[in-house]
């Protein structure tokens, strides 16, 4: 279990009725490092932002005697001994993740609640060993503040809809606190998708014959470029090789020998959709069975489309 950090011990002590100047400099006292924000807003004033944080305590008196308006921003992370997670509602409302993630038990140990401004919920921790990057989970609706990153702490204020309001502590948990593993949390609120699984069909049991196929195909020249490409589709086709999987192997190797993106992904669509619709195949000729293939293998009965937009 960890000791209470300094900005909960720090945070505790105050109330609405703070200057921010009196705030900034108790915070320098407790050993957590601040840096002046633009009144009533987020940017930083000094140049390097986050990275000017310190708990000098003459430099704090200097920065807030100069803007006694200026929010207080600090550090996330290792420099301040807490991290954030910060649940937001502008566009996703991150509380339904919040309480999914709670269920689940990824959030417990937390210190201090702070309301923002615009009603979202930053929730403290306090820093774990390591290095902990500040993520976004976008689509659930909720950030986490760890290195590299900054918060904008109380009794900070934002303008909302032409109303000064608070950055409004609302609980401090009995216990203290204990570090978040924020990437399970992240996992948890955006999972990566599965890997592809690995095509088995007949042409995978040699990968250098698809290695011998891409290389043929970025070696055509003007005037066979198209066909070649169709022909090593249509032939990855046959072999009941996914589409997908046939525009990442060939997309490389065509663009190499000059044919655009949407010129590849026309040819290759149009390969699929023409072994689809084919269900008998001609004998070849001898002349034609084998001519041009890298491989010996005979060219497939179907005419290449021309490479118009897809249907």
């Amino acid at each position: 279990m960890s000791r209470r950090s300094g900005f909960t011990d720090a945070v505790r002590r105050m109330d609405a009725s703070w200057p921010l100047p009196d705030a900034a400099a108790a915070f320098a006292r407790a050993g957590v490092p601040v840096f002046p924000c633009a009144p009533n807003g987020k940017q930083p004033i000094t140049r390097r932002g986050f990275q000017d944080a310190t708990t000098d305590l003459t430099q704090v008196q200097v920065w807030w005697s100069r803007f006694p308006a200026a929010n207080i921003g600090m550090p996330t992370g290792a420099a301040s001994g807490v991290v954030v997670v910060d649940v937001d509602v502008h566009g996703v409302n991150g509380y339904a993740a919040f309480r999914r993630a709670r269920r689940a038990g990824l959030v417990n140990g937390w210190e201090a609640l702070v309301r923002s401004p615009t009603g979202g919920l930053h929730i403290y921790y306090p820093a774990g060993d390591g290095e902990q990057t500040s993520w976004q989970a976008g689509r659930a609706g909720i950030d986490f503040r760890g290195d590299r990153g900054y918060i904008i702490v109380p009794p900070s204020r934002r303008l909302i809809g032409g109303d000064s309001v608070l950055y409004r502590p609302t609980r401090f948990a009995p216990p203290d606190g204990r570090p978040l593993d924020a990437g399970r949390l992240r996992d948890f609120l955006d999972p990566k998708p599965p890997p592809r699984p690995r095509w088995e069909g007949p042409v995978a049991s040699s990968e250098a014959m698809v290695g011998r196929l891409a290389s043929w195909v970025a070696r055509r020249q003007e005037g066979e470029r198209n066909a070649g490409l169709f022909w090593a589709a249509c032939k990855l086709a046959e072999n009941g090789m996914p589409r997908d999987d046939a525009f990442e192997v060939l997309c490389a190797a065509a663009s190499q020998a000059g044919l655009a993106e949407r010129e590849i992904t026309t040819t290759v669509h149009s390969a699929y959709r023409a072994v689809a619709t084919t269900t008998t195949t001609p004998a070849a000729s001898g002349a034609e069975r084998g001519a041009g293939s890298p491989f010996g293998l005979a060219r497939p009965a179907v005419r290449a489309e021309p490479t118009r937009g897809l249907s």
